[in-house]
């Protein structure tokens, strides 16, 4: 079996971390970084394609247009999502039909398989840490809360990037 997880990934944090290995304990998992270039992200494409690369033992890709449209072309069973709470079903089984319902038109109807996050991760988020890290590093205060939830790597290009020099 063959997931896509896709996503922004801006940073990669333990949590989607968390989702990609434990995905891959029962299948192949390609983590598909979305080149948006109309979307703003605090790290380019190639940076959050090497933090990745430096953190996973599985395939990382990047992509562009339509997730479904990729998902066909890889020849993916199924896309992979976390949910971190029950909230977030909602929106993501929005996005799961449409995904279903292209790929389907593309000759290979791709469904969506949820996993829930862990519960010490369920609060984590990409948002949270950019928000976090540029008080912490921009304040001087103790970092441990990045350190607790993003790769050796991430944390050192976050602390670069908002560090007051």
């Amino acid at each position: 079996m063959l997931l896509i997880y896709p996503g922004s990934f801006d940073p990669v944090t333990e949590g989607h971390i968390s989702i990609i290995r434990r995905a891959a304990e029962f299948a192949s998992v390609i983590v598909a970084v979305l080149d948006n270039p109309t979307k703003s992200t605090l790290f380019t494409t190639q940076e959050r394609l090497g933090f990745l690369k430096d953190t996973l033992q599985v395939e990382v890709d990047c992509f562009s247009g339509l997730l479904a449209e990729y998902a066909v072309q890889k020849d993916a069973d199924a896309l992979l999502r976390g949910l971190r709470n029950p909230s977030e079903f909602t929106s993501e089984n929005k996005y799961a039909m449409y995904n279903s319902a292209i790929s389907a038109t593309l000759g290979k109807r791709i469904e969506t398989i949820f996993l829930p996050a862990l519960p010490e991760l369920a609060h984590v988020s990409s948002t949270i840490i950019k928000e976090a890290a540029a008080h912490i590093y921009k304040s001087g205060l103790n970092d441990s809360f990045i350190a607790e939830h993003v790769p050796p790597t991430v944390r050192a290009a976050l602390k670069k990037q908002y560090s007051v020099m």
